[in-house]
């Protein structure tokens, strides 16, 4: 009962964000760092590019 619950209450619009997860260096330590961010879709690429 719970799934059609669920399902009647998506609009359809759930795919226009993607999450993206980029690997940066920190100054301090040097170690590598993860950064996750959810971006709209067209926006992805811009995302990468910027520091």
């Amino acid at each position: 009962m719970a799934k059609k619950v669920v399902a009647t209450l998506q609009k359809g619009e759930g795919r226009t964000y993607s999450k993206v997860i980029k690997m940066v260096k920190s100054p301090k330590t040097g170690a590598y760092i993860f950064k996750e961010a959810m971006v709209p879709n067209d926006q992805v690429k811009d995302w990468f590019k910027k520091k």
